[in-house]
């Protein structure tokens, strides 16, 4: 399933947030590339050990965590800490496939099973020219170039690639996440189910003997297809 979650951070949220992005140290962005994607990706990187990475990084996970419409279609176990690309002058990102694992860098004691993929747009699209986010999906490619503080979420198995940026900078943070439901159509189902009981709750009202019934059926699925 592929989704956009609409403010995520709203646009004053997004100025300070690139204030203190904006002035971090950028690097090569292969840093934490694997073998595929280091032969495709040409940006900047803020580093992952950086004092300004840690601090937004946990911004963007508070900011998940307290957005309703992402923890319903990302039912997460585990966000990896995001990070923080930048693309200018020709950068791209050529067609690769996301690390099925990830693990912090250093042995450290994060490592996840990439089930969904995000990436948080910090730049208007006004802002630059280029620097779509090309989804391969069975029915045809998909180009995403979100507002500012909005965020796209897609499976991680998806073959995608980022365009060239021929003007401006396309600054960006992007994440991976292990689901409590590891299967794809599963996680579609509960976010189809869990949306329409709402709709149902919103005319008839919690105490509705179907939104009781369906809220059952919601949880008994998510009990069967659950991961802890």
């Amino acid at each position: 399933m592929l989704l956009q979650i609409p403010e995520v951070f709203s646009k004053a949220e997004v100025a300070a947030l690139r204030a203190r992005l904006d002035a971090g140290p950028w690097a090569d962005g292969n840093a934490t590339s694997g073998h595929q994607s280091a032969t495709a990706k040409k940006n900047l990187q803020l580093p992952e050990e950086s004092d300004v990475a840690k601090e937004v990084s946990a911004l963007v996970v508070q900011a998940l965590n307290a957005n309703p419409m992402f923890v319903a279609a990302a039912l997460p176990h585990t966000i990896f800490p995001p990070l923080f690309n930048r693309y200018e002058g020709g950068d791209q990102f050529g067609l690769h496939v996301d690390n099925a694992i990830r693990q912090s860098r250093n042995g450290g004691a994060i490592r996840i099973r990439s089930d969904l993929s995000a990436t948080l747009f910090l730049s208007e699209p006004e802002d630059y020219d280029g620097g779509e986010l090309i989804i391969e999906e069975m029915y045809g490619s998909q180009a995403i170039k979100l507002p500012a503080g909005d965020l796209v979420l897609y499976p991680s198995k998806s073959l995608h690639r980022v365009t060239p940026v021929t003007r401006g900078a396309r600054v960006s943070s992007f994440m991976w996440m292990q689901s409590l439901v590891r299967d794809d159509a599963d996680r579609e189902t509960l976010f189809r189910l869990d949306i329409a009981t709402q709709r149902v709750a919103s005319e008839k009202g919690p105490k509705d003997q179907a939104v009781i019934e369906l809220t059952g059926v919601y949880h008994n699925l998510l009990r069967r297809w659950t991961e802890v």
